[in-house]
Parts: C-alpha cells; structure tokens; sequence
C-alpha cells in the first residue's frame, strides 16, 4: 500500500533523547498518575494539562522557552510568532500513547505498548511485548529521511540506530543546525529541506502518483 515514505526526524529509539520537558514528566511518572485516575487524553490546554504545566514550571524548570525544552534548540524558526505556536503546541494526545511513550524511554527499548504479563500473553502470547522489526519494512521502499544534530526528541544517535535497522538504504538529508520543530517552522524549510523531499519523490519516475 505504501510507494515511498518520507520522515521528517522520525523518533523510534528513546535512548538518548534529551528534551528536559519530557525527561521531567518521565521522572514525575506522569503517564501512570493519569491513568490511574482515568484520564484517556492529556491535553495541556485543559484546566487539568494547565495545572500541570504551573507545577512544572514552578521552579522545576525554566519555562521562558517552553518549545525548547520540549524539541530543543531550534535555529530558524520566527521566534516573534512564539505566542502564536504556543496556541496549538502541545498537541493533546490519549493517555496510552503517551504511557507507551514513557514505557520504551524507561526501558530503552522501542517495543509494543506493555500491558503487563497477564494481559501481554493474551495479546502477544507472549510475557513481555514484542519489539518492532523495522528490518521488515522491504529494502524495495523508496525511503527519504530528514533529521537535525540539535533535536532533543530525534537524536543523533537515536535516528542513525533506525538507519542501521533497515533493510532498505534511505535518502538522507542532515541538518547540523536544525532542532525538531525547524523541519516544519523554519524559515528557511522550503530551501532546506522541502525541496530536497520534493526532488526525491520526483526522481521516483513519472509513472508514480507524486
């Protein structure tokens, strides 16, 4: 079903993920107080996300530059228009996503969502969740990959791990200077990276549907 894929800094391994926002909500055991009290979606511009946000930022962590310390250093973004991305970022996402998130930085693995024994025998047959085997993707999948040296969700070593787990050899585009969010908000994303993606999908052939 799938002709080409293109990833713009993908997270898949958590192993050296760096964002302190995330780190500190990890430490807080966010996702299992959650859960336990039957949220099902984390939305931080909820009176419950807002309330969670002034604990944070009450002398935990510095947050005059939230989405940096939720991505990292981003280099090219308008930062005059802040406030404006503050509106929609965070995204709200389910409670499991975000547990199943904590669950692989916890145990520096990139497996399954955990239920634990009982339940992950019922679903995977299986005691622990299985893990992804990203050498299944066909090496025949065209695959573009873009990723930046200063994105603390994305790392480094992190996205080269994935690399080194696929089959097929992706195109790839390294932006030294880039943090997670310039590869959607910078200014200069057209030049940098848009029009490398767009080049990739049109060296595919004219009898493709891009």
């Amino acid at each position: 079903m799938v002709e080409a894929a293109a990833l713009l800094c993908p997270i898949s391994y958590l192993e050296h993920i760096t964002s302190r926002f995330v780190l500190r909500l990890v430490h807080m055991h966010l996702d299992e107080v959650i859960l336990a009290l039957g949220i099902h979606e984390l939305n931080f511009k909820s009176d419950w996300g807002t309330r969670i946000m002034d604990m944070m930022c009450d002398g935990h962590m510095d947050c005059g530059d939230l989405l940096s310390s939720i991505t990292g250093k981003n280099c090219c973004f308008n930062s005059s228009r802040i406030d404006s991305y503050l509106e929609y970022e965070p995204h709200p996402t389910s409670s499991k996503n975000l547990h199943h998130l904590f669950q692989m930085i916890r145990k520096g693995t990139f497996a399954m969502y955990d239920y634990g024994m009982w339940k992950n025998l019922k679903f995977y047959s299986q005691l622990r969740p299985p893990v992804f085997d990203l050498s299944a993707i066909p090496s025949s999948l065209p695959i573009w990959m873009g990723y930046g040296g200063n994105d603390a969700l994305a790392d480094v070593s992190d996205v080269q791990h994935t690399i080194k787990e696929l089959q097929a050899k992706p195109d790839l585009l390294y932006l030294e200077d880039y943090g997670h969010l310039d590869f959607l908000l910078s200014v200069r994303s057209k030049e940098d990276v848009y029009d490398n993606m767009l080049a990739f999908f049109g060296s595919l052939g004219k009898s493709s549907s891009y």
